[in-house]
């Protein structure tokens, strides 16, 4: 693919994000490629959409992306920084990617969210259930397609994807998943139930997460907060319809990038060594 025009989505409020973009600007000027800042949801022009920033600059780079058809490379201009596959000091290594066409892409599923009969929410991350007031705990009910399951009595309920599970699923205890796996994760926050585990379901489960009792719980997709529901209203969650193209340049495998991210040693002990 020959890449003429860069759609960059940059996060506003930090320096070093706004070093990278001027840097990326030149850098890919001088191989005949235009960088044009994304100012609506959809850009009017691009081949790629590159998110310069923390997680939550490529998740909404990437709600722009799956809008427009279009790929999506994320720069590393956050901390962990775990949806993205470059970092600054690669900056120069990823423009020659582009700018040859040598790059390979990372399909990732997405999630959707239909409260009660609304108009579907797509999410690339997670769909979140949780508490609106802080010392009560929500009661939800969830069916699997269409058999009953279990009522959770939590903080809340988190629906991820693969590539979501290392944002709220992980501080929820939840289980890391390789981003190319198709899985949908349920993973309950804080429960106060005998079962308390995270279950991977296929990905074409369909999931029904009824309100009961009389608890109030705010929805969220990636953090888009979708308002709040009662007593006998439902979340129908399911596989989203569109699929995010991430670029993948630096060749690093899952297991490098969790070391990474998370600092991982090699001097890592079984408990009980001396």
């Amino acid at each position: 693919m020959t890449v003429r025009t860069l759609a960059v989505v940059v996060h506003g409020d930090r320096p070093i994000a706004a070093e990278l973009a001027e840097r990326l600007g030149d850098l890919a000027a001088r191989r005949g490629i235009e960088v044009v800042a994304v100012e609506d949801e959809i850009p009017t022009v691009g081949d790629v959409v590159v998110a310069i920033g923390g997680d939550g600059t490529v998740l909404r780079a990437a709600r722009t992306a799956l809008g427009a058809g279009l790929p999506l490379l994320g720069i590393n201009a956050g901390r962990k920084g775990f949806l993205a596959d470059i970092e600054p000091d690669r900056l120069e290594d990823a423009v020659d990617a582009l700018a040859s066409g040598s790059w390979i892409e990372s399909p990732r599923m997405t999630i959707e969210a239909v409260v009660n009969d609304r108009e579907p929410v797509t999410g690339i991350n997670d769909v979140v259930i949780e508490k609106v007031l802080s010392q009560r705990l929500i009661s939800i009910e969830v069916s699997l397609d269409g058999e009953r399951f279990i009522t959770y009595h939590a903080d809340g309920l988190i629906l991820a994807t693969p590539t979501g599970s290392t944002a709220y699923n992980l501080s929820a205890g939840g289980p890391l998943v390789a981003p190319e796996v198709e899985a949908l994760v349920l993973s309950p926050v804080a429960p106060h139930s005998l079962f308390s585990k995270s279950l991977v379901l296929h990905p074409e489960t369909e999931i029904l997460c009824t309100v009961v009792q009389d608890r109030t719980a705010g929805v969220s997709v990636d953090g888009y907060d979708l308002g709040t529901v009662g007593p006998g209203d439902q979340i129908r969650i399911r596989r989203g319809r569109g699929t995010i193209r991430f670029i993948e340049i630096s060749g690093r495998s899952f297991g490098a990038r969790v070391k990474e991210k998370f600092h991982l040693g090699e001097d890592l002990r079984f408990y009980g060594s001396s």
